[in-house]
């Protein structure tokens, strides 16, 4: 398993981290979720990606139990704060100095630690000022309950704010979450560049495009028993974009180029976003411990660029290029 580091900052993770967004706490019983989680310790994986908002605080819960016992200096574990969580109150939800202090003290409770490694904002905030956030984030560091600050899904401008606040307030700013696959490339007009700017690395979420890119969703054939376009607590709307004739007969089209490197077309989609110098990770779930084990063979793969040329002329018009895709939110969800 290889290394990178995060953003402009001496921490190093591991280019596959685990996450379990759509799995602890909802998709998977507890035991299969350990069981997974130690499939990625025992392959070397140990950056570990939650939020408190996953199956509302139960994820966060079943990965403290996972981790329990492991030694803490030999991990980096990461966490969110933003939607909301608990009964949904008025201060339940977004960016202020109010729901940041209490979302950490909250996620520390049920991971079971005393700090994590990187506390991340999982949308920007438009009804809390950003110093409000900063100043919270910065106080949350010097506190110790957090060593480094990212965000998630943040568009270009909101990064570079973000960035000159926390060189202000003299705080490690280091990560950006966004989605990225060969499918979704929105980030990489305006958000890369931005973040290469500013000392910001990406930690991207859904590699594989909810498992589209995987292959096994056939155009013109119902989708397989179980998969994820058959799951109706929430998988089945994330991937309802991707789940046309044309997207999914040019997906089948990688499969030659998957073949010529000798690996499978989940590999192919994980080892194709690790080609982006500014990606530090993929996130990869699993509902079965034997997941884990396929998804590791992408770290360390290199695509030539002769291949990564036919990918393109592949995937044509099917993929999403438009940044206007990366926007704050109107508001705070309800």
């Amino acid at each position: 398993m290889k290394y990178r580091y995060l953003g402009n900052s001496g921490l190093k993770i591991t280019e596959l981290t685990y996450g379990n967004w759509l799995t602890h706490g909802s998709q998977v019983e507890a035991d299969t979720a350990t069981a997974c989680v130690r499939a990625a310790l025992d392959h070397g994986i140990t950056s570990f990606d939650t939020a408190d908002v996953y199956a509302n605080t139960a994820a966060e819960v079943v990965l403290g139990e996972a981790l329990k016992g492991e030694r803490r200096e030999s991990l980096e574990v990461f966490t969110k704060v933003y939607w909301p969580v608990g009964p949904k109150g008025a201060n339940d939800v977004g960016l202020s100095r109010k729901h940041i202090m209490e979302g950490i003290n909250g996620s520390l409770s049920r991971l079971q630690m005393d700090y994590v490694d990187l506390y991340q904002a999982h949308r920007y905030d438009v009804e809390t000022p950003l110093e409000e956030t900063m100043i919270a984030f910065a106080d949350v560091v010097r506190q110790g309950k957090a060593l480094y600050i990212g965000v998630s899904e943040w568009p270009a401008d909101k990064i570079r704010e973000a960035a000159r606040y926390a060189k202000e307030l003299k705080i490690p700013f280091v990560s950006n979450q966004p989605q990225y696959s060969m499918l979704w490339r929105v980030i990489e007009d305006q958000v890369i560049p931005a973040s290469d700017e500013v000392g910001v690395s990406q930690i991207v979420w859904s590699p594989i495009a909810q498992g589209v890119l995987t292959g096994k969703y056939k155009p013109g054939q119902p989708a397989p028993e179980g998969s994820r376009a058959t799951d109706t607590k929430g998988g089945q709307q994330m991937i309802s974009r991707w789940m046309r004739d044309d997207v999914l007969g040019a997906v089948q089209r990688l499969q030659p180029v998957a073949d010529e490197l000798g690996l499978t077309m989940a590999q192919l989609a994980v080892a194709w976003v690790l080609q982006n110098d500014n990606v530090a990770a993929a996130i990869i779930g699993a509902s079965r411990p034997e997941q884990i084990a396929e998804n590791v063979k992408a770290s360390g793969v290199e695509i030539p660029d002769e291949l990564m040329s036919r990918i393109d002329e592949v995937l044509g018009d099917m993929v999403e290029r438009d940044p206007a895709k990366t926007v704050a939110p109107d508001g705070r969800p309800a």
